[in-house]
């Protein structure tokens, strides 16, 4: 049966970059549960993150590092964990609990629905990171004060929700449910236009670079603050945006109506009309 409680689970994490390294950090920290295994795909990683203590074992053979595992959680890029999803079907035994990380959830939950009949699957999705990636810039807080969304599938049982509420907020999280298709347009208008919206601010600067150099000297923090997403890991971002295309590109379509209606203001000179519509930005921007 699941564990009723996190402090008698194995938990093994699937994948030891920032994610799943952090995670890894956080738990041993406070003891949390019986044994975090890592699994990597390569040997220096899994040494690495020995060397920090962020698990207590770990290996880069899949089958090995979640045999007997409590709770696996898939802490790899999107399309990783799409391709690691029907490889566990055969390595793990009910009622392993199976929770991902990944930044989008619809796709994700459709393959979690699929895992033979026992197990227990959950999507979730840690709002937190960084734009630098890797075991080496993991850190134990990390998780700390974030949203942490799970969405359970009709299938997953009680016990196995409350397992996986457990460790999020044992990692120091605030846990919400949503359903997957509502995380999706959500994260589509919070997270992913905004990588985007950031990458487009680069690329029309670096059309303006192209004719005069000066504008890199004259960019200072409000550019790279709002610039600060396009450094992003394209791989993962693409993972991301391809499995969440028809959500990310209802919000293109949306940031296109704000921007027109911004440009409509600024041609006709009403000043009116574009105070408006700044001041009502400002007032939601500083509630949040």
């Amino acid at each position: 049966m699941v564990p009723k409680s996190l402090s008698e689970a194995r938990v093994a994490i699937v994948g030891l970059g920032l994610m799943g390294g952090s995670l890894g950090l956080a738990l041993r920290e406070r003891h949390a549960c019986r044994e975090v295994v890592g699994i990597a795909r390569r040997p220096e990683t899994v040494e690495l993150a020995l060397r920090m203590g962020a698990v207590d074992r770990a290996t880069t053979d899949l089958a090995a590092g979640v045999a007997d595992a409590d709770i696996v959680v898939l802490a790899t890029p999107v399309r990783t964990i799409l391709r690691q999803i029907p490889m566990l079907g055969s390595l793990l035994s009910p009622p392993c609990v199976v929770l991902d990380m990944g930044s989008t959830k619809s796709t994700i939950c459709r393959a979690l629905a699929a895992l033979p009949d026992g197990l227990q699957p959950i999507g979730g999705h840690p709002m937190c990171g960084k734009e630098t990636t890797g075991i080496e810039v993991a850190e134990a807080t990390l998780y700390q004060g974030k949203t942490f969304v799970l969405t359970p599938l009709p299938r997953t049982g009680l016990q196995a929700v409350a397992l996986a509420a457990s460790l999020a907020t044992t990692a120091g999280s605030r846990v919400i449910f949503l359903e997957p298709e509502r995380h999706d347009r959500l994260v589509a208008a919070i997270s992913h236009l905004p990588y985007l919206l950031s990458s487009a601010l680069v690329a029309a600067a670096e059309e303006v670079g192209q004719a005069d150099k000066a504008v890199w000297d004259v960019a200072a923090s409000g550019f790279r603050d709002t610039s600060r997403l396009a450094a992003s890991d394209v791989t993962m971002m693409l993972d991301i945006l391809l499995t969440n295309r028809e959500a990310v590109l209802a919000m293109v379509e949306a940031l296109q109506g704000q921007l027109g209606s911004l440009a409509d203001c600024l041609r006709r000179e009403d000043e009116a009309s574009l105070r408006a519509l700044l001041e009502g930005a400002r007032a939601r921007r500083s509630r949040m």
